[in-house]
This record gives C-alpha cells, structure tokens and sequence, in this order.
C-alpha cells in the first residue's frame, strides 16, 4: 500500500519524507560510517611510534659508526635487547593490565641466587635450584598480585615493597650462606651443563654466535602477541587496565588476571635470573637494581601506557632493541659511555611525544 492511499483526504497531504543525507565524501559515507584510511589504521598500533624511533637510531648509528654495520654488531645489539626485552614483555603485559611492578629487577636477581645457593650449599643437582627458584619467582609475583587486589593499594606502594625487601634479603642472605656478596661457582656442578644449553648457549649463524636468549625472546614475543589478539585472556587483561569495575561487572575474573599477570612477571624475571647464573656461573647480590626502571621504560617506549588498557607485545620488542642499538652504538661510535643514561632519558621522552602524536594523528578523520 502507498504512502499516498494509507492518508485520508481531510488530514491533508502527507509529511515529506525526510531525505537521506548526501554524500560526505567519493564513498558517499558520512562521518558516521566512514572508514578510516589504511594509513590512520596503521598509526592507531600502539608500537607504530617505537617503530619509527627505531628505525631513525638505526640509521643514525648506521652513518656514524662504521664498526655498528657488521654482523657481529647486530648479534651483539640483539642480545642486549633479548635480556632486556624478556622481562619487557612481561612488563607491558602487566601495564596494559594497569599495573606496573618495581620488583622486577631485583627478582631477576632472586631467582638466580636461590637456584645458585640451593644447588651449591646442598650439593644437588642444578635443576634442583632452578625449579625452587621458580617457585620462589612465582611466589613472589602471587605475593605482589594477591597484596594488590585485596588492599586495593596502588601497584607502585606494594611493588616498591617488596622491591626493598629482595633488595636487603639478596644481601642478607647471600653473607649469611656465602659468608660473601657472591655466589659460589656452580660450573662444575651436575646438571649445568644441560641448563647452560637452555638458558645460556649459542646457535651458529652466518659465522657468529647467536645466544639462544634471541631465540626466546621472538619465542615469548609471538605467544604474547598471540595471548593478547587471539584469546580470552588476552581480552581480559585489556579489560581490567581500561575500567576494572566495568570488566568485573561483565564478568571478567579480575583477582586471577591481576595476580597471574604478576605471575607472568615473576616468570619472566625467573628466565633471565636462570641466564644470568648459566651465563656467567655466579651471582653478585646486588645486581639488578635499576634495570627494573628500564623493563618499564622499554614498554613505555613500545607503547604502552602507565594508564593501562593500550599497548601490544612487539611495540616493548621494538623498545628493547633501541636500548640495544643505543647502548652499542654508543661504544661504536667511540663516545663517552657515561652519556648513555642521557641518551636513555632523551630517548624516553621523545619516543613518549612521539606515540603522543602518533595517537592523535590516528584519531583524526
């Protein structure tokens, strides 16, 4: 039936249908169904600005340090990156959670003093070691997660903590077992030579060593990238950084996300504690500190963001290979190393501006 006949003559002409709106543009959309470009899809990945910074360190080093070019190079800077960006992935996990951990450093150093001391003092097999320091490793993440969630205290007052708790039992127990700040030799011991190979040997490549930490870290960073885009728990974890309370209300287990992320971390800083030993077969107790400020920095720089609920697990593997090409390039290019920290916070700062805009150039139509 028409519009027309359904309308009796006395209630006069029908209303004029309102007419659709016209063409905003060749696709004839308006700014409500429009598409964003390849080009505005590509700026809003977190890790785009990391990307960028990355690849103008590499030139600028590529110019001005011929030693930089070789392969060797390259094998070292990788290297410098995977011990860094090991414990950053875990790092930014917890960050797009919207928490951040300050005991990650000295954690590293944790789990290799207990699996050294365990399997020294006690005369046992290294894998002994290594398997109570993951407990210990993963005790001290559920320590840090369970405090958080039933406190309700900021991450940064509990982390910092239990940071300056390692930090003094690192110390502390070390001179009480040792009767020194190092661990002893563990070189000769049974079962290092089999955990050397998994933690701390070296692949033949192209003429040179690649130390297998490389290999893990492309390792985690494909089941983190993985974790995040394609799984539940990769939605939770983004869930619970945006708005907590609205993740909860849908049904998002916060408690186990929050504590298991902090697991993660405690993970994670087990693996690079169990290089650390295997690579150089003792452990000074006061190592660690610091490095906990460039895990985060690292993820920073790949993107994430101290607000939680944005960021991705390759922009923190971008970060950690700027710290690598910087802390290299430095020494290549025959400067002062005790510019690096200069560079670093230089480098922070403009990699934070930089994913500032790159943000806000994604955001425009």
């Amino acid at each position: 039936m028409s519009v027309e006949s359904a309308v009796s003559p006395a209630a006069g002409p029908a209303p004029a249908a309102p007419e659709p709106p016209g063409p905003a543009g060749a696709g004839g959309r308006d700014g409500r169904t429009a598409r964003r470009s390849p080009v505005h899809r590509l700026l809003a990945r977190p890790e785009i600005g990391a990307l960028i910074g990355a690849v103008a360190v590499y030139i600028f080093f590529f110019a001005v340090a011929p030693t930089f070019r070789q392969f060797d190079s390259l094998n070292t800077m990788l290297y410098q990156a995977s011990t860094i960006g090991i414990m950053a992935l875990a790092v930014a996990l917890l960050m797009i959670g919207g928490e951040f951990d300050l005991s990650a450093g000295v954690a590293v150093v944790t789990s290799a003093l207990t699996a050294s001391m365990v399997a020294f003092q006690l005369s046992m097999n290294v894998w002994v070691g290594v398997v109570l320091a993951l407990v210990v490793s993963l005790a001290v993440g559920a320590f840090n997660g369970f405090l958080l969630v039933r406190t309700g205290l900021p991450s940064f007052l509990v982390t910092l903590g239990t940071f300056l708790m390692l930090q003094g039992a690192n110390l502390a127990v070390t001179k009480l077992v040792t009767d020194n700040v190092a661990t002893d030799s563990i070189r000769d011991m049974d079962g290092f030579d089999q955990a050397r190979a998994i933690f701390s040997s070296e692949l033949a490549v192209g003429g040179t060593g690649v130390r297998i930490t490389v290999v893990w870290w492309v390792v985690f960073g494909v089941l983190a990238t993985w974790v995040l885009l394609r799984t539940k728990y990769g939605n939770w974890i983004f869930a619970v950084g945006g708005n907590q309370d609205s993740a909860r209300a849908v049904g998002v287990p916060v408690t186990f996300t929050k504590i298991s992320l902090f697991m993660i971390v405690g993970f994670a800083a087990w693996f690079v504690g169990m290089h650390q030993l295997f690579a150089f077969n003792t452990v000074q107790s006061g190592e660690g500190i610091g490095n906990e400020l460039l895990y985060i920095a690292a993820a920073v720089i790949g993107g994430c963001v101290l607000t939680g609920g944005y960021g991705s697990a390759f922009g923190p593997m971008v970060g950690a290979f700027m710290f690598g090409m910087v802390t290299q390039g430095i020494v290549y290019a025959n400067w002062n190393p005790d510019w690096f920290t200069f560079f670093l916070g230089a480098m922070l700062l403009v990699a934070v501006l930089l994913n500032l805009w790159v943000r806000k150039q994604a955001t425009r139509r």
